[in-house]
This record gives C-alpha cells, structure tokens and sequence, in this order.
C-alpha cells in the first residue's frame, strides 16, 4: 500500500510531537503494509502553521528518514504537504515554495471546512491553468460538499483527484463525513485513500482496518486501485485510472 497523506515529521503542526513519535507512526505503517509513505505537514494556514519550503524543513526531513534507516524500518519516505487553499496558493505552487507530492505536478490541497464552493472551484481552475494537478484531501469532511455531492462529480469530471480518510470510511469523525465518503465511493468519485495520520492512537498509520473495510465492502479491484495503483501513478507523475463517475442529479 501506498499513504499519500500523514502528518509524521515531528514538530512542525498539529501531528507528530516528536522524532520518537514519527518513528512509531513509520512503524506503525510498515508492519500494516505500506511501502511508500508521504509526509505531508499542513502548509500556508494562516496565523497558524507556514511550513513553507526552506532548508531547516529540508533537514527536518532528512532526518527523519536517516533516523528511519537507522531504525531498521522498511519503507520509503517522501515529501509533500497538505496545502490550504488560499489565494496565494497558484503563485506559491509556481515560485516552488511548497513540496508538491513527490515533485511532481501533483499536490495535496485542503479547504476551510465551511469555505464557499465557487471560491473552492475557482482556487482548483487557477491551479491547473498553471499545470499543476490538485488532489482534495478528505472531501467527505467539508460541509459544503456535504451539502451538495454534485459538486464532488463536478470536480472529478475537472480532473481533480479525491483523496478520502480512512478515518471517515470507519466513522470516526462522525456519520456525515462517513456516509459522505461511501457515497463518493459507490459513485465512483474517489481517486484514493490515506490514513491522514496525526498520533499513533486515534489517528494512527495502520491502514490494515480500512484495506479490509474496501476489500468487503468494494472488492478487490477497487481497493487496490485505491490504495494501491491511484497513489502510485500520482507518485509517478500519471494519468490517474477510475471508474466511470455517477451524477447525483
């Protein structure tokens, strides 16, 4: 398996407190069977965290990788970040000043949970106008989209990938996100799923619950498309494969 979303470098946000803690979480996902992990810290919230690209982040990840070699754990480590989406956000992806997914034209972008929705499509038009490729972390948890799934099918017929938590498939953040995120699946919306990992309890990195979850509920073929094919080809810089998206209307 492959995690495109986990916030494992220590200290920069509101996930990991501590080189000791990111090992555990690495941990943690090695022996759920992930290969590839991607460290994504929460970037551009403003007045909160920055984590834009400088070289004291660059040496925080460097040594967290070194501490994981050191430590035995199989698995591959690699940059990105949750990105916010302000309207800055086109101009910081064009000057480099934020990791996209591996470096490639993919990138993780979140929203205000209550944003408005024209302002959400027009944020995601500017980026791919730049040639950029924007990959909505956790859908299913913004209220808007909630309230309106058209605008889910709208966005995946755009282009944009849909990355949803393990945390709402197993209902932890409560039954709308999860009934939410089921129906982006059955529509065939979703372009993958990540742990969004924060702490090695609640929001932990094992993602043997929500491969079982997919295999049951969806099939084989869905869930390594998932978990598997989807986040290996936005790694790769790839055309992303799905299903034929179902409107709501």
């Amino acid at each position: 398996m492959i995690d495109l979303h986990t916030h494992v470098l220590p200290g920069v946000d509101d996930g990991s407190r501590s080189m000791k803690e990111s090992l555990e979480l690495l941990t943690m996902a090695a022996d759920s069977g992930v290969e590839i992990l991607v460290a994504t810290p929460h970037c551009n919230i403003p007045d909160e965290f920055d984590n834009y690209v400088s070289p004291e982040l660059e040496d925080l990840f460097r040594k967290l990788d070194e501490a994981r070699k050191n430590a035995g754990i199989p698995i591959r480590l690699l940059r990105g970040m949750e990105i916010f989406a302000t309207p800055e956000l086109p101009q910081l992806l064009r000057d480099g000043k934020v990791w996209t997914l591996n470096g490639t034209k993919y990138f993780l972008m979140e929203f205000a949970f209550d944003e408005d929705p024209d302002y959400c499509s027009r944020i995601l038009r500017r980026c791919r106008e730049l040639g950029f490729w924007p990959i909505v972390a956790h859908p299913e948890r913004y209220y808007f989209l909630q309230e309106d799934l058209q605008l889910a099918f709208e966005w995946c017929v755009e282009g944009y990938g849909l990355q949803l938590n393990k945390g709402s498939l197993l209902g932890r953040f409560g039954s709308a996100p999860q009934r939410t995120a089921e129906l982006l699946l059955q529509h065939g919306l979703a372009a993958c799923v990540a742990s969004d990992a924060h702490n090695p309890k609640r929001r932990s990195t094992n993602m043997l619950d929500v491969r079982g979850l997919l295999l049951e509920e969806y099939g084989e073929a869905y869930m390594r498309l998932l978990l598997e094919e989807n986040p290996k080809r936005i790694l790769d810089g790839r055309a992303l494969l799905g299903y034929e998206p179902i409107p709501f209307r």
